[in-house]
C-alpha cells in the first residue's frame, strides 16, 4: 500500500484497558449501541476527547494525552445524552459541551415542546463547580476553545468558538480566577462576545493555525474568506477569494468541529463535500467533489489557490457497488493532496508543483487499496493525520518508500514513473539505502523512458530536495525538473484546467504562512516561469570561452574568477574516505569542467542576487557552492553505486585486455550520464572524462572508439592518452589505435603528448605538422634571395633536398613556429621524412 499508515491513538487499546480497570465494561459492549465509545473532538496540543455510556447508561467525557500516554476523566451526566460537540481549554479548567436534550419524538411524547432541542453548557470542571447555559435552541450548536499559543503558562482568559447551524459564528471571552483552589468564571453577568462570521453555508477549523475558513454564497458563486485568530485574542479576516462552484444545499456543513458519530448519517449527494488544505511551503488548495447526473462518474475539483489555476478531474469508475460508495475523502499530506474514493482511486496531486500532471500519481485497483480504512467517516483533522471515525481511531499517514519504491519497478507508463521517481525524491525526503535503490532502477531503465530522461530527473530533483528547505524562496529560483512541458495523459482520469482569480490577502507583518502564501501569489503575478535559473545563457558562455583558449587568445581577470571558483567547490566538497575512492574521480584537474564548474557558480550566483538580495551575499555563496558541490556528489554517488553493484576494480587503465560485459555496461551507464548532464549544461567530477575513454579503448572496436571520438562523446584527456601512448606496445593493431588517437588530438594537448611515443609514424606526424605549420605562416612570401649554401645531404633525394633547403630559407627569415620544442627543426624533419621514405621503399635504415 502507497500510504502507510500508523495508530497513533485506537479506542480499544487505548482507553478500554483503563475504563475495564475503573468497572465501566458498559462501555466496551458496542452491540447495544454502536456510540457508546466514540472520539468527538481532537485539539491542538495532541489531546484527544471521547465520550463512553456507563454502566446505568450515564454519559462520561474522557481525555487521552498522546504526549503522555494517559487517559483523565473530565465530566460525567447522569443522562443518556448524545454528545454533539465538546472542547477543553488548554489548561483543563473549562469544558464547553453541546448535546441534544431529547428527539422531537421525546418532546411530543413528553409534552416538552417549550423544551430547547439542543444545549450548550459551559462548566468548570478545576474542580468541577458551576455550569453556565451558553445556548438552548433547536439548531445544532458546535463549540471549540482557542489554543492561541502551543505551551503558554496558565491564563486567566480562555476564549471560545460557538458555531450555530443558523449560519454564524461567535467568540466569547471567558475569564476565570483562582478562588480557594477553585478555577471559577470571573464574568458575573452575561459572557462578553463578538461575532465572527455571519451567513455562512460551510466552515473548517484549522486547529494547528487557528484559522477559521468559511464560505458565504454570493449570486452564483462562492466566497472563501479566512479568519486569524491571534494570541492576544483579536481576530481579523485575513482572506478572500471566489470559487465557481455552485451550492444547492444551502444547509450549514462543518469540518473539524468535533467529530460527531452520526453527522455522516445524513449526508447527500447534494451536501458541499469541500475541504481547504495548507502546506508548509505556503500553498492554499480547495478540494471539493462536485455532483455528476451521469452514474459511475466521479468529478472532482482542486483549486489551487497559490497558483491561480483550477483542475478538474473527471473518474469514470471500472467497478461499482452504490451500497459501498462514500464521498471522495480528501487528505492533506503537506507535499499533496489526497483525493480517495475506497475500492475506486487514490490521486496524490503535487501542491508544490501542479502544473505537470506527470507530478500527480493516480492509482486504482490494488495499488489504490488502503486496508485499514473503513468505507466510513474518513477525515483529516491535522497535516499527515487520518481519523476513522467509525472504528475511533487516529492514523499518522506518510507515503511508503518501500511500496513506492516498488510501484516504481512494475509501472509501464513513463507519467508513472515520473510521479513516483519525484515523490521519492521531493517528499519522502529518500535514505542513503532508497537513494541506492532508485540508481539501481535508473540504471536498469535507462531505455524504457520514453518522455524523460531519469539521470536527469535524479539530479534536479534531488538537488531541489537538499536545497530548496534551507532557504525561503529558493524553491522558485531553482529549477525542480528538466522537462518543460508535457503533453501525456492519466489513464482513467480526464483533466481540464482553468485560470482562477488570484485570493486578496489583507496582513500586516503577518510571519509563517501568510508571508510564504503571499510570496507565491507575487510569484504568480510576476512571471514565476522566469524565475527558475536556466542553463541556456551558460552553454554560450561556456562554449565561446572554450574556443577563446583554445586559441590563447587571452587570459583575464574574469577568467582567474572563473577558476577560483571552481577551486572553492572542489575545496567544498567532502573528503572521499577509501570506499568512495573505489571510482577514481576527484583525481586529476579538468580543465574544461573547471571551466563549466566556475561559469555556473558565477551565474547562479548572479540569478539568485536578483531576487535574494534580502538573504546576503554570504549567505548566497554558501547556496551557490552547496549547489554545484552536491551536484558533482551526486554524479559521483550514481558512479560509485554503479561501480559496486558491477563489482568493477578500482583501476581499469590496462589496455593490453578488453573490458569484460560489466564494463560495457558501466561504460553505457557513463554515455547516458554525460549525455544528461550535456543536456542540462552541469559539470561533471574531474576525472569523468579520463574514466570513460579508458572504459571506451577497452570495450568498443577501433571504429566504433573513433567515432564516439569523432561525435564528442568520448573526449581525449592528457591523462588517458599519455598512458595509453606509454604502456602500449607498438605491435600492428596497436600502432593504428595510437595514429589513430594521436592524429585526433587538439594542437596544445598533442604537443605535451607526442613525445611518450617514440615512433616513426609518430616522428613523422611531427614533421607533417611542423612543415605544415610553415608554409601556412610563410603564406604567399617568396623566397627574395637565393638558397642558402648547406652542408650535403647524405641521401641524394631531390624532393627531400629541395624541401629541406626551402625549410632553411624559411627559418632564416625568422619564422620559428615551433619555438618551444628544440627537437623539432629543419634536420628533424629530414630524418624524419627519410625514415619514412626507406619505411614506405621496404629499405633499412640506420
Amino acid at each position: 500500500m502507497l500510504l502507510h499508515l500508523a495508530a497513533e491513538f485506537d479506542l480499544q487499546r487505548d482507553v478500554g484497558p483503563w475504563l475495564a480497570e475503573r468497572g465501566w465494561a458498559a462501555a466496551l459492549d458496542t452491540s447495544e449501541n454502536s456510540s457508546a465509545l466514540h472520539v468527538v473532538n481532537v485539539e491542538r496540543n495532541g489531546k484527544i476527547i471521547y465520550t463512553w455510556k456507563g454502566n446505568q447508561r450515564e454519559t462520561h467525557i474522557g481525555l487521552y494525552d498522546l504526549q503522555t500516554k494517559e487517559n483523565e476523566h473530565l465530566y460525567m451526566f447522569e443522562r443518556d445524552l448524545r454528545i454533539i460537540s465538546c472542547s477543553v481549554n488548554s489548561e483543563r479548567t473549562l469544558l464547553a459541551v453541546s448535546f441534544r436534550q431529547y428527539t422531537e419524538e421525546e418532546r411530543v411524547s413528553r409534552l416538552l415542546q417549550s423544551v430547547s432541542k439542543y444545549l450548550t453548557l459551559l462548566i468548570e470542571i478545576h474542580p468541577i463547580n458551576n455550569v453556565r447555559v451558553l445556548k438552548a435552541v433547536d439548531s445544532c450548536v458546535r463549540v471549540q476553545f482557542l489554543y492561541p499559543v502551543e505551551g503558554r503558562n496558565t491564563s486567566t482568559e480562555s476564549r471560545l468558538l460557538l458555531v450555530s447551524e443558523d449560519k454564524y459564528i461567535e467568540q466569547f471571552d471567558i475569564c476565570v480566577a483562582v478562588e480557594e483552589h477553585k478555577v471559577v468564571i470571573q464574568n458575573s453577568g452575561q459572557l462578553p462576545r463578538a461575532r465572527v462570521a455571519d451567513d455562512l453555508i460551510w466552515a473548517q477549523w484549522d486547529m494547528t493555525e487557528q484559522r477559521l475558513f468559511y464560505i458565504v454564497p454570493k449570486e452564483s458563486r462562492c466566497t472563501l474568506k479566512c479568519v486569524q485568530f491571534y494570541p492576544d485574542g483579536s481576530f481579523n479576516s485575513i482572506l478572500e477569494s471566489h470559487l465557481d462552484i455552485s451550492v444547492t444545499d444551502t444547509r450549514v456543513k462543518l469540518v473539524n468541529f468535533g467529530y460527531d458519530d452520526c453527522q455522516d448519517q445524513d449526508v447527500t449527494s447534494t451536501s458541499l463535500n469541500l475541504r481547504v488544505f495548507t502546506s508548509k511551503a505556503g500553498g492554499l488548495c480547495v478540494c471539493c467533489s462536485l455532483a455528476s447526473d451521469i452514474p459511475d462518474v466521479i468529478i472532482y475539483s482542486i483549486y489551487f489557490l497559490h497558483k491561480g489555476y483550477s483542475k478538474t478531474f473527471t473518474v469514470s469508475l471500472e467497478r461499482t457497488a452504490s451500497h459501498q460508495l462514500k464521498e471522495v475523502a480528501f487528505l492533506n499530506l503537506d507535499y499533496y493532496v489526497a483525493a480517495y474514493l475506497p475500492g475506486q482511486f487514490l490521486h496524490l496531486l503535487n501542491i508544490q508543483h501542479p502544473d505537470l500532471l506527470c507530478y500527480s500519481l493516480f492509482l486504482t485497483g490494488e495499488d489504490a487499496r488502503i486496508d485499514t480504512l473503513q468505507n466510513g467517516s474518513i477525515q483529516s483533522p491535522l497535516m499527515s493525520t487520518i481519523l476513522d471515525g467509525c472504528i475511533g481511531r487516529i492514523y499518522a499517514v506518510s507515503i511508503s518508500d518501500s511500496a513506492l519504491l516498488e510501484f516504481l519497478q512494475k509501472s509501464k507508463r513513463d507519467s508513472e514513473r515520473l510521479a513516483a521517481l519525484h515523490c521519492a525524491l521531493l517528499c519522502v525526503r529518500s535514505t542513503a539505502d532508497l537513494e541506492m535503490k532508485i540508481i539501481c532502477w535508473i540504471s536498469e531503465n535507462l531505455s524504457t523512458c520514453h518522455s524523460f530522461d531519469p539521470i536527469q530527473e535524479f539530479i534536479v530533483a534531488s538537488l531541489y530536495s537538499r536545497m530548496c528547505s534551507e532557504t525561503h524562496n529558493l524553491d522558485k529560483l531553482l529549477p525542480y525538473t528538466s522537462l518543460l512541458d508535457w503533453i501525456g495523459v492519466i489513464p482513467g482520469a480526464v483533466c481540464t484546467t482553468d485560470i482562477i482569480s488570484l485570493p486578496v490577502l489583507e496582513f500586516q507583518n503577518s510571519k509563517g504562512f501568510w508571508e510564504k502564501l503571499n510570496s507565491n501569489l507575487e510569484s504568480v503575478k510576476y512571471a514565476e516561469p522566469h524565475l527558475h535559473y536556466h542553463s541556456n545563457v551558460l552553454r554560450r558562455e561556456w562554449q565561446n570561452l572554450s574556443e577563446e583558449q583554445k586559441e590563447e587568445r587571452r587570459t583575464t581577470t574574469y577568467l582567474r574568477n572563473i577558476f577560483e571558483n571552481a577551486k572553492k567547490v572542489l575545496s567544498h566538497l567532502d573528503t572521499w574516505d577509501s570506499e568512495e575512492r573505489l571510482v577514481p574521480l576527484f583525481q586529476e584537474e579538468d580543465y574544461q569542467q573547471q571551466l563549466l564548474m566556475g561559469l555556473m557558480v558565477a551565474q547562479l550566483k548572479d540569478h539568485l542576487m536578483r531576487h535574494l538580495q534580502y538573504v546576503g551575499k554570504k549567505k548566497i555563496d554558501q547556496i551557490v557552492l552547496d549547489y554545484v558541490a552536491n551536484l558533482l556528489n551526486l554524479v559521483h554517488r550514481i558512479m560509485k553505486e554503479v561501480w559496486k553493484r558491477y563489482r568493477l576494480h578500482s583501476c581499469i587503465f590496462c589496455f593490453d585486455e578488453r573490458g569484460s560485459a560489466a564494463e560495457f555496461a558501466v561504460f553505457h551507464i557513463m554515455s547516458r550520464i554525460l549525455e544528461a548532464t550535456n543536456g542540462m549544461c552541469m559539470p561533471l567530477p574531474p576525472g569523468f572524462h579520463t574514466l570513460h575513454l579508458g572504459l571506451g579503448v577497452r570495450c568498443l572496436p577501433l571504429h566504433t572508439l573513433l567515432h564516439y571520438i569523432d561525435n564528442g562523446v568520448l573526449h581525449l584527456t592528457e591523462t588517458c592518452v599519455r598512458k595509453l601512448l606509454k604502456d602500449l606496445d607498438d605491435t600492428e593493431k596497436n600502432e593504428k589505435l595510437k595514429f589513430s588517437i594521436v592524429t585526433r588530438l587538439p594542437e596544445a594537448l598533442g604537443q605535451k603528448v607526442r613525445q611518450f611515443w617514440n615512433h616513426p609514424i609518430n616522428a613523422n606526424l611531427i614533421a607533417r605538422k611542423y612543415v605544415k605549420l610553415l608554409l601556412e605562416k610563410l603564406g604567399s612570401r617568396q623566397c627574395s634571395r637565393p638558397i642558402s649554401e648547406r652542408r650535403p645531404v647524405p641521401v641524394e633525394f631531390l624532393p627531400l633536398n629541395y624541401l629541406t633547403n626551402m625549410l632553411a630559407e624559411i627559418e632564416n627569415q625568422g619564422v620559428h613556429p615551433y619555438e618551444k620544442q628544440d627537437h623539432v627543426n629543419v634536420r628533424f624533419v629530414e630524418e624524419a621524412a627519410l625514415k619514412h621514405t626507406m619505411m614506405l621503399l621496404g629499405l633499412k635504415y640506420s
